[in-house]
């Protein structure tokens, strides 16, 4: 880059560019969570048939290119404002080169040269001449930088040296503007969309492509910003949400949308858009990544005689294809499972009133993390938070997910026209079998760190005028990380729910870190886990949540085993829903064990 150019070089220029495509991206934005919460969810909740289908299946293809729009628009926004951040940093360099040349007396040519005065001591009579100094850069290579030294110190006019040191100013100022534009011109252009109207799953993979690329080449303009607070508190990560300019929150969504969807304490809504960005992306890629694996072979099976008996075997050619893929195939196959649930739970929305889903954590590592709200926890006056037991992962998220779409079905309806928010939270890495894992504890104690920040972060975004209502609602070994975050002291609820529990850690009610009175249980008929698992997870002399000893509300129920505390139209359902809506006083109590002993 030329002097000149660098010279005529207006950072607002670009800067209003990059405020122009953050409002197309707002206005992407908007537009989708209008198709997607008002228009869908109204066709949803009132209409039905062939038309209504195709309606929705039509309004689906937009929204995918609304949020396509609202994402490559955000990043081309931040792409500029790294840009000008660059070209800024190296025009005012050039500046201040110039301004010390014109102070030394020197003359600065449009080639970047620098022409400096006569000056120094007579020699035979006369004053060194002046001369010119071509533009270079600063000597990086020592022995270059020693060389460059000597001819200073040699010369006998020390105008020359102030010469030397302003063209190198100059060269570096060049050179930097040069890289900067040599390196963002690529990552610009990258930024085009097909031309069609299509949102495809390589759509998606270049987005996040273009993520990477525009995260590179800004990481300097991104590190200039403030940054989150390292291990803040949910009240940590509010202030420093609160302080950033608009910029600067794009900035963060757009380049690292999977740092900003996993803080605690900032609303619900930048959660949900960071978070949405991080779906979308990982389920494309993880999708393509799957159909470039070939099938498992048709023939898994074959018989072999051993001893005289057939037995049973895998073939050959499946023992070959699962050495080489098996283990990934399995972990993409599971992990698109849930995505694939996931978004079922958004494309539900309006269906019998049910509110838009908000998406506060996602991850595929490992067995997945999933965190998703029925309505906003923000403005709520009743929050709902089910922490799931042992087998959860985001492969079986869809149950978890229904349970409490059914629970706030049911807390609608007892919320005397509050608003309720219910939330799933597979925040934590959950036992993975019954037998060989379920009996150990740090699973609990490993995931209850999570659970208080997350109840935390729910105190800190809440935006209404008092504090809202908070359940927090475990089942089987979920009841036990709860039992454990409470044990700590730090968990923040008014009322905890437990239903099929086998045990959390503690010996009574009152040492659950809730009012006394607040904490309900729920064993229904025929489940035998609370018993089973009282040997593990119980507290002093294996005491669980349904002994009378230990103090609970015990509220009746009409299901029967380990998973029926959630079905649609139960008193067990019901019964959580008067809890989490305010109204325990309305829940029916199983009679004490010895009035069932007088009684017979």
């Amino acid at each position: 880059m030329d002097l000149a150019t660098l010279k005529a070089f207006k950072p607002s220029e670009y800067q209003e560019a990059a405020d122009g495509y953050r409002a197309v991206s707002e206005m992407a934005c908007s537009a989708k969570d209008t198709i997607d919460n008002k228009v869908a969810a109204g066709i949803r909740n009132s209409l039905e048939g062939r038309a209504a289908k195709a309606a929705l299946g039509e309004l689906a293809e937009l929204s995918k290119d609304f949020h396509y729009a609202q994402t490559e628009c955000g990043l081309v926004g931040t792409a500029l404002n790294g840009f000008s951040y660059d070209m800024a940093a190296a025009k005012r360099k050039l500046e201040a080169a110039l301004a010390d040349a014109e102070a030394a007396g020197c003359t600065v040519g449009a080639d970047g040269s620098v022409s400096f005065p006569a000056g120094g001591t007579e020699v035979d009579g006369k004053v060194p001449e002046g001369g010119t100094v071509s533009v270079s850069t600063s000597a990086t290579d020592p022995t270059s930088a020693a060389l460059e030294r000597q001819a200073v110190h040699m010369h006998p006019n020390p105008n020359f040296g102030k010469a030397v040191e302003l063209a190198n100013r100059i060269g570096d100022a060049l050179k930097e503007a040069t890289d900067a534009d040599a390196k963002w011109a690529p990552k610009l252009r990258a930024l085009k969309a097909d031309d069609d109207l299509a949102v495809s799953d390589r759509d998606w993979a270049d987005a996040k492509s273009d993520q990477d690329g525009v995260s590179e080449a800004g990481k300097k303009y991104l590190e200039s910003l403030p940054q989150p607070p390292k291990d803040g508190s949910p009240k940590d990560n509010a202030a420093w949400w609160k302080d950033l300019s608009d910029e600067e929150r794009a900035a963060w969504v757009s380049l690292r949308p999977d740092a900003v969807g996993k803080l605690d304490g900032l609303p619900s809504a930048v959660r949900d858009e960071a978070n949405r960005v991080v779906f979308d992306e990982t389920r494309a890629r993880q999708q393509m990544e799957l159909n470039s694996i070939p099938k498992p072979p048709a023939n898994k099976w074959t018989w072999i005689t051993a001893g005289g008996y057939p037995s049973k075997v895998h073939t050959d050619e499946w023992m070959e294809w699962n050495r080489k893929y098996g283990d990934r195939y399995d972990f993409l196959t599971k992990s698109l499972h849930g995505m694939q649930d996931i978004q079922k739970r958004f494309d539900a929305t309006g269906t019998n009133e049910l509110p838009e889903a908000y998406l506060l954590g996602f991850s595929t590592e490992g067995d997945g993390r999933a965190i998703i709200a029925n309505g906003n926890p923000d403005t709520a006056d009743h929050q709902a938070v089910y922490v799931p037991g042992t087998t959860s992962d985001l492969n079986s998220i869809s149950g978890n997910i229904d349970r409490m779409v059914n629970l706030w079905g049911a807390a609608r309806n007892e919320a005397d026209g509050k608003t309720v928010a219910t939330i799933t939270w597979l925040g934590y890495d959950a036992p993975d079998d019954v037998v060989k894992d379920a009996p150990f504890e740090h699973y609990a104690y490993d995931g209850a760190p999570a659970l208080t920040k997350f109840l935390d972060g729910l105190e800190t975004s809440h935006t209404g005028d008092t504090p809202p209502h908070r359940t927090v609602i475990g089942h089987s070994y979920g009841t036990t990380l709860i039992g454990a975050a409470a044990e700590k002291g730090t968990l923040n609820a008014d009322d905890i729910v437990l239903a099929g529990s086998p045990g959390v850690k503690v010996s009574q009610a009152t040492e659950m870190d809730v009012p006394k009175g607040h904490v309900w249980n729920e064993e229904a008929e025929g489940d035998v886990v609370p018993d089973l698992g009282r040997w593990g997870h119980g507290g002093d002399w294996f005491v669980i949540p349904s002994d009378p000893e230990f103090g609970a509300n015990q509220m009746t129920t009409d299901t029967e085993g380990h998973s029926g505390y959630w079905n649609p139209g139960s008193d067990s359902l019901t019964n959580q829903a008067y809890v989490v809506t305010g109204h325990g006083d309305d829940v029916p109590l199983k009679p004490p064990p010895d009035y069932w002993a007088h009684v017979k």
